[in-house]
């Protein structure tokens, strides 16, 4: 069979986005690891099985209605109106490579949307309702923002917002209806006491809460590179370089603030810092050169810091920093490409129309995550409860949810135990009580 100039380039294309699409799908490995880590043994299971819901029965609500509210034929610049069960007519998708290829890169930046909520919520969400939140994500609060920013004839596109690979449209969506969804579903058993001071809830095992930070900083040269949906663009190696720059400031940025307002290092914002800085460059990292990425990821390593202890100020309880990380680091991403855009920055005198366009993008999806998922998680309080009882939650969402423990070598008894003695103390993790954010 002799293949044409055309027929090559879009199967090199279609290769590439297939296993860029493999790379994002594997970050929610990197959530799993990250966010079970990040808090008590006795719940890691139960999160990583909403992890796990938002890969399963979040997918597949993409593919039944998602997807088409994202990329269907437009209405009024809102929402998609064909293409459901990836059906109908998808002939406007002007696209190089097979749909179903498109289909399951976009899939799975659905399910890491979810999968930010996810971490946000552990620890006292209900499983059942969890689920039923995880399909509304992917089938209908994630689709429509998306549609606005990527779909053909989306009002933010048309305007002329630029969120290369999502900084908006995934992160601070994601990171703002986590907000949404902590005040609702309220703060952990013990987490605040009535003066208002914080206690420490420790983390159970920094070093799966760091293997899944890894694993998200490897799934971001999918995330990134792989939204140019071509690897015959030559420009996916710059993009690769930006994403990496960003990370490594973030995380720098982290340790060094840390040190400077604590004393000592602290690793989880460490972490986090390093996620921000993803978070922060996904939307310019197309855009922008070296220098500006290196900006952008200190900006956001700093920013997590105080964004922590912002919401622990205002009793937001979010166990693994989601909403600092994802929200205020997705936030400021969309706003520098504004600033830092080497066509149309600020910075780089292109006047400030570019920045006003990503701050309206910026606000209107943001403002639309935090209102539906807030309604969504009203309607479900009303209903069947978003919470589980206190005797549940002092017992651990493993055995109560799922009527297992996840490390099953100890005495279930021990691991009921662990973190419930945080009120009274951090003592045997070797971290200093006042410090509210050293372990998340």
């Amino acid at each position: 069979m002799e293949l044409g100039i055309k027929e090559l380039a879009a199967g090199i294309d279609t290769v590439w986005v297939l296993l860029c699409a493999a790379l994002v799908l594997f970050m929610e490995a990197g959530f799993a690891f990250l966010e079970a880590g990040f808090i008590r043994a006795k719940n890691s299971l139960n999160i990583v099985m909403k992890v796990f819901t938002d890969t399963t029965v979040g997918m597949l609500g993409f593919w039944a209605v998602g997807f088409g509210i994202m990329y269907g034929m437009d209405v009024a610049g809102l929402f998609g109106g064909s293409g459901f069960f990836l059906g109908g007519s998808l002939e406007h998708i002007d696209l190089r490579i097979p749909i179903p290829a498109f289909w399951i890169f976009q899939a799975a930046f659905a399910m890491v949307v979810a999968s930010i909520i996810s971490g946000a919520v552990a620890e006292r969400m209900k499983f059942s309702s969890y689920i039923i939140f995880t399909l509304t994500c992917t089938a209908f609060m994630y689709p429509v923002a998306g549609h606005w920013i990527w779909g053909a004839g989306g009002w933010l596109g048309e305007l002329g917002m630029l969120d290369f690979a999502g900084s908006a449209a995934v992160h601070a969506v994601g990171g703002w209806a986590a907000l949404a969804a902590v005040l609702v579903l309220g703060p952990r058993s013990g987490k605040y006491n009535e003066d208002g001071s914080v206690n420490v809830l420790p983390a159970h095992n920094m070093h799966l809460a760091f293997l899944g930070t890894f694993i998200l900083w490897f799934g971001w040269f999918g995330f990134n590179p792989g939204s140019s949906l071509s690897g015959l663009d030559l420009n996916i190696a710059r993009i690769a370089l930006t994403t990496n720059l960003a990370a490594a400031a973030g995380g720098t940025a982290g340790i060094l603030f840390t040190m400077r307002r604590y004393g000592k290092a602290d690793p989880s914002m460490a972490a986090n810092g390093a996620l921000a800085g993803l978070a922060a460059i996904t939307a310019g990292t197309a855009f922008v050169g070296p220098g500006s990425a290196v900006i952008i990821g200190l900006v956001a390593g700093v920013l997590v810091v105080l964004a922590v202890e912002f919401f622990d100020r205002i009793k937001a309880d979010d166990p693994v920093g989601a909403i600092a990380v994802h929200g205020v680091g997705g936030t400021w991403g969309v706003l520098a490409v504004g600033l830092f855009a080497r066509e149309g920055g600020l910075f780089f005198g292109g006047g400030a129309h570019q920045l006003l366009v990503q701050a309206l993008g910026a606000a209107s999806v943001s403002l639309w995550a935090f209102g539906v998922t807030y309604l969504v998680f009203l309607l479900l309080k009303a209903t069947m409860g978003v919470r589980v009882s206190p005797q549940e939650e002092m017992e651990g969402l493993d055995l109560n949810e799922h009527g297992i423990t996840a490390y099953t070598g100890l005495a279930a008894g021990s691991l009921k135990r662990v973190g419930d003695s945080a009120a009274h103390g951090a003592e045997g993790v070797g971290m200093p009580v006042s410090n509210p954010l050293t372990v998340r």
